[in-house]
């Protein structure tokens, strides 16, 4: 079976999340989505445990079910921030449990060293190595995943608080990792520059703070299944056969919010080579630029750009479709009751957004929602759509149908954009 999973999202008690958010809506948009496969997010949280609790049941398998079927891994997010090397660390990594027995130890352990109880994400001083080899005392089916590897404040080669290796980072726990979270802002593409990441599977995740479906979903992995089991999740993504780990779904990288380097607040925005000519200071205020991920992967790679290594898991990158017709249609949000009337019948008509946004033919997508979304939706499909890079916290967005763009950073120097943008 094919299994369309998006295992690192958040409920509602982490910070800037939806307080909306519940199981049974989470379900409701992940089957809208066409995902079938969720993280729970969060199970180190009391209260957010408590509804997991309510909501899904175990059958022994590994995952959890809600009433009506829908699969669920046990699946929170852990921040680290610690001082190694002289330098402050900030690592976020995603947790993987094999069941409820195993999350409540898992919280139990990580009670012993500070609170749960205030943040779905909660912090701890604890360093990578540690912190690995304490999960896996837990229980050894419990896995460790680098989150959003790249982003610059809190993961792994972020560049203000990470590392130039996976092995720095985790030093002699290094043999526990298996998978890197690419994020928003970097691809399969970008990683594959680096030649010390190709024994690591790369996988995608939303992320995500919110229930609807234009958040969960945006990054996902399609797996080929036998059964949905812990154990086959798991190994799926460990042995990096192309016939059962099909593929990732991405973001376009610019769409993520710290692509290019930059800061926000001057409306400075450059590609690395700006940066580097004005030795990554804001030419505005004089401090440091958020220095973005392409900056940071080209610091690290040992490959040029376009190198795909030998057995390399595919990926197919996508804009949701709500942002798809908000843009065609030039509406402010992708929630109003406009980008709605179209969205809707689409997805009655080809039964969630992945099947929309995949496979359904262009004649067919224009005989339910005209011309220019069916053209929308092929070229993003086709890779032939441009794109204002994220930088510094905002997020990045494609331009349709040669519209101006709502907000255009300051430049200093000539555009960075246009190098990157034309596909």
């Amino acid at each position: 079976m094919r299994v369309i999973s998006d295992f690192h999202i958040h409920g509602r008690y982490s910070q800037a999340t939806s307080k909306n958010t519940t199981i049974p809506l989470l379900v409701k948009y992940a089957r809208m989505k066409g995902l079938s496969l969720l993280g729970t997010g969060d199970f180190t949280h009391p209260k957010w445990m408590e509804e997991i609790k309510a909501n899904l049941s175990e059958d022994g398998s590994g995952f959890l079910f809600s009433k009506d079927g829908f699969p669920f891994v046990l699946q929170t997010e852990i921040s680290l921030i610690y001082t190694q090397s002289g330098r402050g660390r900030k690592i976020h990594n995603i947790v993987l449990a094999p069941g409820i027995e195993v999350a409540e130890q898992i919280t139990e352990a990580l009670k012993k060293r500070g609170r749960v109880d205030y943040d779905g994400r909660p912090i701890f001083g604890i360093p990578s190595p540690e912190f690995v080899e304490m999960m896996k005392s837990v229980d050894r089916r419990v896995e460790v995943i680098p989150a959003h590897s790249w982003t610059p404040w809190y993961s792994l080669f972020g560049s203000r608080s990470g590392f130039d290796s996976v092995e720095e980072c985790f030093q002699d726990q290094t043999k526990h990792i298996f998978a890197l979270e690419t994020g928003l802002s970097s691809d399969p593409a970008m990683n594959w520059r680096l030649s010390s990441l190709d024994r690591y599977s790369l996988v995608s995740n939303s992320d995500s703070h919110s229930y609807w479906p234009w958040r969960i979903g945006r990054e996902a992995n399609v797996f080929e299944m036998k059964t949905l089991s812990y154990n086959e999740f798991i190994s799926v993504m460990k042995e990096k056969d192309p016939k059962r780990f099909l593929f990732t779904i991405e973001f376009f990288p610019e769409e993520g919010k710290y692509h290019l380097d930059g800061h926000r607040n001057c409306g400075i925005r450059f590609l690395p080579k700006e940066s580097i000519k004005h030795g990554n200071i804001c030419p505005v205020c004089r401090k440091p630029l958020t220095i973005g991920v392409l900056h940071r992967v080209e610091e690290l790679a040992d490959r040029e750009e376009g190198f795909i290594p030998k057995n390399a898991i595919p990926f197919k990158s996508l804009i949701p479709l709500s942002e798809i017709i908000q843009k065609s249609i030039g509406e402010k949000s992708v929630a109003s009751k406009k980008v709605w009337s179209i969205y809707s019948p689409l997805i009655e008509r080809f039964g969630n957004e992945f099947a929309v946004l995949l496979d359904a033919p262009w004649k067919d997508i224009e005989s339910v929602a005209g011309k220019k979304i069916a053209d929308a939706v092929i070229k993003v499909r086709e890779g032939r759509i441009k794109l204002e890079p994220g930088f510094d916290g905002e997020y990045g967005y494609p331009v349709f149908n040669n519209q101006p763009t709502p907000q255009k950073p300051r430049e200093t120097s000539p555009s960075p954009q246009k190098s990157i943008l034309d596909f």
